[in-house]
């Protein structure tokens, strides 16, 4: 045994575990944060630590990012060609959807009523000058449009002040990649080659993003410290009541409605939590539900149980449309922020259409800018001004990192709850991580990710 493995083991478990790590990222982000406000006497030009800081965590988020596209095509494509392997997998999606829809109902009625009861909206100091109208604006007509295809692999490109920016839109390559999983399950023996190089593809791209996804105690460190030094206290002042808002939203989804919805599928509810709690963790400090979907995944499989045939389906959806944070409390304590800061009454019936959009209009803004988009699909629906967007957008930082832990582990709890129901679930599996999830996110080992030497 070298040294360096003899000083690691007299360590306790805690103090070398992944989750520690994390910690010990955000612990550290705060301080440099602080450091960095407090060396910052102009805001429109940062200090070098800002700067740094920035840099360093536009590059963790980009290095997640990168990844996403080659891995839903390769992950949903493999899990068409393995959901044969599953009995019932036709009524396996339409159950998924189901709880999809059944979670996001209860999470913005939840919405609703903190809103109601908390009244964001009124007596705020906010400027009524910071109002302006969203450079994106969600619609019914662009979820139609975004189903379908611009070219093979869902890219667009975009031209600000001559520097020409790609994207992808995931709903298109979720529908892309469907269609050639069905078309190579159709196609029968001639496609088995196709599919065991997507499927050894799939293999690779997890691993690299495996690597990545251990860089995250330094992109941690790097995105609170950012996020800290940018905006620090200031963006709470006159919005305070509206974040305060927001986080109790979704801390009683969190604490009340996912428990009682555990409860009632005969989850325990300490257990979940506990082997998710890496996930949630992730999403709030990369605010990135598309750049932790590995780790989502690996964590439905390695500590839920959930069959990887299942998961690698599961996930992806739920990735692009299944969002509790950003499309069900956000939108409906937004919603309501925006009319009580006008001044307009909500009746009963548009009461009902928010959470109708909510439960439904989700996936119409699923690859575009997240919930600012479904915010505007929302007002609009409403017939309020759009232009109330604007007084939201100096806290956006600070209420999306709440927002996408909900929305990562809405989308475990939905996969693992399907499992259940459908009897698919590996108990055994679940039953090896009661003693924790620290294995999961500490072994590089290529079979600790999947990988069959």
């Amino acid at each position: 045994m070298s040294q360096q493995e003899s000083s690691r083991s007299k360590l306790p478990g805690w103090a070398t575990g992944f989750g520690a790590q994390v910690i010990a990222g955000l612990i550290i982000g705060l301080i440099l944060g602080f450091i960095a406000s407090g060396m910052d006497t102009d805001p429109d030009n940062p200090g070098w630590l800002t700067t740094l800081l920035t840099g360093v965590g536009s590059a963790y988020v980009q290095l997640l990012k990168v990844m996403i596209p080659p891995l839903i095509f390769a992950a949903v494509v493999t899990s068409v060609a393995n959901l044969r392997k599953v009995a019932n997998a036709a009524s396996l999606a339409i159950s998924t959807l189901v709880w999809f829809a059944i979670t996001a109902f209860f999470s913005v009625l939840t919405g609703i009523i903190v809103a109601v009861v908390m009244k964001p909206g009124i007596g705020t100091s906010i400027d009524a000058a910071t109002a302006q109208d969203p450079s994106h604006v969600g619609s019914w007509t662009a979820f139609f449009e975004q189903l379908l295809p611009q070219n093979f692999v869902g890219l667009s490109a975009s031209l600000s002040d001559g520097e020409v920016s790609l994207s992808f839109g995931a709903l298109q390559l979720l529908v892309i990649s469907l269609a050639i999983g069905i078309a190579a399950v159709k196609t029968g023996k001639s496609a088995e080659p196709f599919l065991r190089f997507t499927e050894s593809f799939l293999k690779v791209i997890q691993v690299i993003l495996w690597w990545i996804i251990r860089l995250a105690p330094i992109g941690t460190a790097a995105l609170i410290g950012k996020a800290v030094a940018t905006y620090g206290w200031d963006a709470l002042g006159s919005l305070g009541k509206f974040v305060l808002a927001m986080y109790v939203g979704m801390g009683l989804v969190f604490a009340v409605v996912y428990p009682a919805v555990l409860k009632f599928n005969k989850i325990p509810v300490i257990g979940f939590f506990k082997r998710v709690w890496p996930v949630t963790s992730l999403g709030f400090v990369t605010r990135s539900s598309m750049g932790v979907m590995p780790a989502t995944e690996r964590f439905s499989e390695k500590a839920m149980g959930v069959p990887s045939e299942y998961a690698s389906f599961a996930i992806p959806l739920g990735a692009t449309t299944k969002m509790d944070g950003c499309a069900s409390v956000y939108p409906a304590i937004a919603a309501i922020f925006v009319s009580q800061f006008y001044g307009i009454d909500l009746d009963f019936t548009q009461y009902l259409l928010i959470i109708f959009v909510s439960v439904i209009g989700s996936a119409a803004t699923a690859g575009t800018t997240g919930a600012t988009v479904m915010l505007t699909l929302t007002l609009s629906t409403l017939g309020l001004p759009l232009a109330g967007v604007g007084l939201l957008l100096a806290i956006e930082p600070i209420i999306d990192m709440g927002r996408t832990a909900l929305n990562v582990t809405g989308q475990v709890l939905c996969a693992t709850i399907v499992a259940k129901r459908a009897g698919i679930q590996d108990k055994a599996t679940w039953d090896a991580a009661e003693n924790g999830v620290k294995h999961i996110m500490d072994s590089d080992s290529a079979e600790a990710i999947g990988v069959k030497a």
